[in-house]
């Protein structure tokens, strides 16, 4: 049994397609499949049940591969260790966001680290929380930026900072005079929402208290926050914006934008890790470089309540 040999199950794994898995490791498909062949050879039993398509892990294939990713995780310490021993700035960080916190922490972030450390290249995937806390357990991200807390014991969670949310009211919205609005205020039938799996919308349901309301008030839903935004000046609705949405608005979109009253709703973000992750240099370059660009107000809670995720 070899590292290498470990790296190629993962990979099948990971894509389920000997093509792609091979187009991944840099050899021939027929390289990796003997590979594969070989190792189920030596531990007598099948791995990968070769009958479906894509291929899937057997039952015992499950286990080896959690070990496997295991292994490798161990064997990448090594190598890790050498890299901070030389104290070279070099290597891939692959990362995890969340739709809500992408556009407005990514393109100043990419910019910054490439400026700063040429030599670290960063990988990027946006999707949901879920599928971000288990691409950390199968090894597949190195960190995640997300929404906390998670309240899974095999996930470290480091605090970068607190959004305040905020209401964003149409013109012809009857909130739209107010200063301050009370969720109690919100029509959950002019509400604009997040689709399904957003942790943000999680919160906006918690916040405004709107669990005990059918899904029929909710005519609309999208995964992006600025289609809420344009969905709301385009109608008489609202919706809620956390705060590095509204950071850039212009004077006349900023009349549109409420405040909750104190103590404020606010979502806590966190770079977040398996426990026993690996590149410790590289993610505390990030942390670093993502809390340059968040205002000092915002690492600190204050006057803010976070509103729960779950």
């Amino acid at each position: 049994m070899t590292l290498t040999q470990l790296e190629y199950l993962v990979a099948l794994d990971t894509h389920r397609h000997f093509v792609q898995a091979s187009e991944k490791c840099f050899v021939t498909q027929p390289t990796l499949s003997m590979q594969i062949q070989k190792l189920e050879d030596e531990l007598g039993v099948k791995i990968f049940d070769r009958t479906k398509q894509p291929v899937i892990p057997t039952e015992i294939g499950t286990r080896i591969l959690a070990q496997a990713r295991v292994v490798l995780r161990e064997a990448g310490l090594i190598r890790q260790l050498i890299s901070e021993q030389k104290d070279t700035m070099t290597g891939e960080i692959r990362i995890g966001i969340i739709p809500t916190l992408a556009p407005y922490l990514l393109p100043n972030l990419f910019k910054n680290i490439h400026e700063k450390y040429p030599q670290v290249k960063l990988v990027i995937k946006e999707t949901i929380t879920e599928e971000v806390i288990q691409e950390l357990k199968n090894n597949r991200l190195d960190c995640g930026i997300v929404v906390t807390p998670l309240k899974d014991a095999s996930i470290k969670e480091d605090v970068l900072f607190y959004e305040e949310l905020f209401v964003y009211v149409s013109k012809k919205n009857a909130l739209h005079d107010k200063k301050y609005v009370l969720p109690t205020e919100i029509d959950p039938s002019q509400l604009w929402l997040l689709e399904e799996g957003h942790c943000f919308r999680s919160q906006v349901l918690n916040l405004c208290e709107l669990r005990k309301y059918s899904e029929a008030h909710f005519k609309y839903e999208t995964g992006n926050i600025e289609t809420l935004k344009r969905m709301v000046d385009k109608s008489d609705g609202l919706t809620i914006l956390p705060e590095l949405a509204v950071m850039e608005f212009s004077k006349p979109q900023l009349d549109l934008v409420k405040r909750l009253k104190e103590p404020s709703p606010a979502r806590e973000v966190s770079l977040v890790t398996h426990r026993d992750h690996l590149k410790t240099k590289l993610i505390q370059i990030l942390k670093a470089e993502i809390l340059t660009l968040v205002p000092k107000g915002m690492q600190k809670l204050n006057k803010k309540k976070v509103v729960d995720i779950t």
